[in-house]
């Protein structure tokens, strides 16, 4: 009985539609020709509403006014408004590069990524700054990225839903807001004093993993809730364990949106400059790390402190510098789109 009543509705909405084009063009509409009524109800169940009702009523009365070409507009307008917000961030992000590559490309020379810094501009490079930069993202991607992803394994497949399981996903969620000046401080308390680190590549590359992590674990988390349900009940009936199928089956076809995780906080922490001051990257550095313990300058701090400089020419160098940073951004994003694209290609559903 609660069958028929649920799908009772469609009967009552298609006659009366039928009847009130009746009344309006002498005729039924086309779609009533060979129309299988039972099919629909049972593959679309739609419950017919008191509007509904008057709304075909007020059609057989011939009183209903759509006003398409209003409505036509209005969608017009909208779709212009959103094609217009597009254009803002693509405009104002094609005249900063256009302006920084203009002032840079003058400068960007072999010397200069070969170079150490100089207090002349002509001589003036940056090195020691870039291979800083390699070696710090290198120990935060080695600390943060396992934790992250296992982190955001345990909450997601292991750990019952509960209070204490929300509350570890609220603060996890509000660390991702917090300012990263914060995570400097903490560095310079835990890492640096505390411990005893010292200003050192370990103490930076630490503090930019705190920074980090809160981004990886959502990240990650997000990607784990994406892979169907399915698959890891297929592994559970052929007799694999929980970790094998997550080692298996789930992480592989999480990958491609973990990896995107990844390189979005990888790239956060390249550009990062405030914690690291705090932490104690010094901005001049003539010679490369030799170790996780030696002192260190990234390419951030590097550019601050050219572009804090009166003389002219340093800003030009300046701008030479932002053009490397971006390259190394761009080039860490192509590497994982492309390996995000092959396992896209290797894992559908």
């Amino acid at each position: 009985m609660d069958h028929e009543n649920k799908f009772s509705g469609h009967s009552e909405r298609s006659t009366l539609v039928a009847d009130a084009s009746l009344k309006l063009n002498g005729s039924r509409p086309s779609w009533t020709a060979g129309f299988d009524m039972k099919r629909f109800q049972r593959e679309q169940p739609v419950k017919v509403t008191r509007n509904d009702s008057e709304d075909i009523e007020r059609i057989a009365e011939g009183e209903f006014n759509p006003n398409l070409a209003w409505r036509r507009a209005k969608s017009k307008f909208f779709a212009a408004m959103l094609v217009a917000s597009v254009m803002v961030g693509i405009l104002a992000l094609v005249a900063l590069l256009a302006g920084v590559f203009s002032q840079g490309v003058g400068s960007l020379r072999w010397d200069f990524l070969t170079s150490f810094p100089s207090r002349f501009a002509a001589r003036a490079g940056l090195y020691s700054a870039l291979m800083g930069s390699l070696w710090v993202i290198g120990f935060t991607g080695l600390f943060a990225i396992p934790v992250g992803i296992g982190a955001a394994i345990y909450l997601e497949e292991y750990s019952k839903r509960g209070r204490l399981a929300g509350f570890i996903e609220v603060n996890i969620a509000n660390l991702a807001g917090v300012p990263s000046i914060i995570y400097g401080l903490l560095g310079l308390v835990v890492f640096v004093r505390t411990i005893g680190m010292g200003r050192s590549v370990i103490a930076g590359s630490l503090t930019l993993s705190l920074l980090i992590l809160p981004v990886i674990i959502v990240a990650s988390r997000e990607a784990l809730k994406a892979v169907p349900r399915s698959i890891r009940e297929a592994a559970y009936a052929l007799g694999a364990t929980r970790w094998q199928a997550i080692r298996a089956h789930v992480m592989p076809a999480a990958l491609p949106g973990v990896l995107t995780g990844v390189i979005l906080a990888l790239s956060r922490a390249l550009g990062e400059t405030a914690p690291l001051i705090v932490v104690g990257a010094v901005a001049y550095v003539a010679f490369v790390p030799e170790g996780p313990m030696s002192a260190f300058t990234v390419l951030p701090i590097q550019i601050y402190d050219w572009t804090s400089r009166p003389q002219e020419a340093f800003h030009g160098i300046a701008a030479a510098g932002i053009v490397v940073l971006l390259v190394v951004l761009l080039s860490l994003n192509a590497l994982a789109i492309v390996i995000r694209n092959h396992y896209q290609r290797k894992y559908r559903w």
